[in-house]
């Protein structure tokens, strides 16, 4: 299995690896099938621990590769890594923005159209939020291509697995409001895991770029980069953190990172 993972192209890796970050978002939003309420504990847990994996492949296989070839390639490596970080990040900020405008038009509605609004802002804000993230692992395939220091193919499944992890409790954070809003079960689902269903179209576009336009391919490592730690930064961690185990969430997010390191500078 694995060796035929590694004789597929880069583009079919990344179409393959955010099929499974696709797949673990549908297994968090099948969670409606089984329970009303999950265990908050558990869920933050594995948001902090993805908080530390997605930290440590920002630097580790996006920045460090990104100013490597960017220095290559005779670019103003320092530049253009920042403008692509702060460009990830933007997009996310942007998104961000967006969610607040239509969340205060929300307000301003009509009870009875309160619950559809909501329900159409939560799948639209994570769905949002999944973009940059296949875009991530495109990216991160892609970049193969290249033999870039830290770029392996260890450390671009590595990303994948903290990206699905991280998507597990999207899944069910979309699935369970749905069906407490009086979606069936079937219906709270489906809208749960469609949500995912961008990360392997995003993958894709990604490691074309990557592959056709090579001088793309610094900017777009740290756009992926700034796009992840936006993430962390925003979410993944403050939820986290509100877990009244907060010490315990931070070792979870301690851990993540270095597993992350280890797989790629270690291993890779």
């Amino acid at each position: 299995m694995i060796s035929f993972f590694q004789n597929l192209s880069p583009v079919e890796q990344a179409f393959g690896a955010t099929l499974f970050t696709w797949g673990v978002t549908a297994l968090g939003a099948s969670i409606v099938f089984f329970f009303k309420r999950v265990n908050k504990t558990l869920m933050d847990a594995l948001l902090g621990f993805a908080a530390g994996v997605m930290i440590a492949a920002s630097f580790f296989s996006l920045i460090n590769p990104a100013l490597e070839m960017a220095t290559n390639l005779k670019l103003n490596a320092w530049l253009v890594v920042a403008l692509g970080f702060l460009a990830g990040g933007g997009l996310l900020f942007v998104g961000d923005k967006i969610y607040d405008h239509f969340e205060k038009k929300r307000k301003g509605q009509k009870e009875k159209n309160s619950s559809k609004k909501r329900c159409f802002m939560l799948i639209s804000s994570i769905t949002l939020h999944n973009i940059p993230e296949g875009l991530a692992v495109g990216v991160a395939f892609g970049s193969l291509a290249y033999d870039l220091t830290g770029t392996t193919l260890a450390a671009a499944m590595t990303l994948a697995l903290g990206i699905g992890l991280q998507n597990f409790p999207e899944g069910s954070a979309v699935s369970l409001p749905l069906r407490r809003e009086g979606f069936s079960r079937k219906k709270a689902f489906f809208f749960g895991q469609i949500s995912g269903i961008v990360e392997p179209i995003s993958a894709v576009i990604g490691a074309v770029l990557v592959l056709k336009i090579q001088l793309l391919l610094p900017f777009l490592l740290a756009f992926a980069a700034g796009a992840m730690i936006y993430v962390v930064v925003e979410e993944l961690i403050p939820e986290s953190q509100a877990n009244q185990k907060k010490d315990l969430m931070a070792f979870f997010t301690l851990f993540g990172f270095v597993l992350m390191m280890i797989l790629d500078v270690a291993l890779g």
